[in-house]
């Protein structure tokens, strides 16, 4: 998932010296993906069915690896478009089917290392551009990452295991106080606000770097942000159990 949803920014670059991506066909590519990551994520969130279907996460493996395989196959925007948007929804039902996956067959302080697989997925991603010759083209990068992504998503393609032993059925839910639901209100803003700059800084992160340096130091750069993000949510989780919710992400925050 991490390579399928963001892949294209150390690729980026190379597709706007070699197939004359504008800075604006650049922009709606990444906004293509983004919103077909929402729309996977939702329709995770509005079928329990499809958040567990094992047909489901065999299918987005395939479509996620096939979308990379595509993209110098149909050289123009639309084309371009069309793909990224289905990679960002197939993406999106990966990440839920292995969310619900990790919490129904992985003691409590794993799940953390296993959302990790999207900081991995970025540095491969990094990595595999960073280590390309200087002659390499925009389409070979693509097929790599494919390659790639197949033989990570062969390991994945079981996704079996037993239950926790003695799983204590969940409560009753009921309904949040009014006051609950506001405070939601204001940290769905705040978490929008965040996403806005963090995948405007992330996606875009490689090429503004190599405007000004040499093309490693940008794709290092990208290295670098994945193998930090792969241990935050073990992290997080870790200093859960030490800190507030509050306390954290206004850490976070600075």
């Amino acid at each position: 998932m991490g390579i399928g949803r963001f892949a294209y920014t150390p690729i980026l670059p190379l597709m706007t010296t070699q197939a004359a991506l504008t800075p604006q066909a650049a922009g709606a590519l990444a906004t293509a993906n983004y919103v077909g990551y929402l729309a996977g994520a939702l329709s995770g969130t509005a079928s329990p069915r499809l958040a567990r279907s094992t047909v489901a996460w065999r299918v987005s493996l395939v479509v996620v690896v096939g979308t990379l395989a595509a993209m110098p196959l149909l050289p123009n925007i639309i084309g371009w478009v069309l793909l990224r948007t289905v990679a960002g929804f197939a993406s999106a039902v990966l990440f839920v089917i292995a969310v619900n996956w990790m919490m129904d067959h992985l003691p409590p302080h794993m799940p953390g290392w296993g959302f990790g697989g999207v900081g991995l997925g970025i540095a491969l991603s990094g990595g595999l551009v960073l280590t390309m010759p200087a002659t390499a083209s925009w389409q070979g990068a693509w097929w790599s990452a494919s390659a790639l992504a197949a033989l990570l998503g062969a390991g994945a393609w079981e996704m079996r295991g037993k239950s926790r032993p003695g799983t204590v059925p969940a409560p009753a839910v009921q309904a949040p106080p009014r006051r609950a639901n506001r405070w939601f209100a204001v940290l769905f803003v705040s978490y929008t606000l965040e996403g806005i700059g963090y995948i405007i800084a992330g996606t875009f992160l490689v090429a503004a770097i190599r405007q000004h340096s040499s093309g490693w130091l940008g794709n290092g750069a990208w290295l670098f942000a994945g193998l930090a993000a792969a241990p935050s949510a073990a992290l997080w989780a870790w200093l859960d159990g030490r800190w507030s919710h509050p306390t954290l992400l206004a850490g976070a925050a600075r």
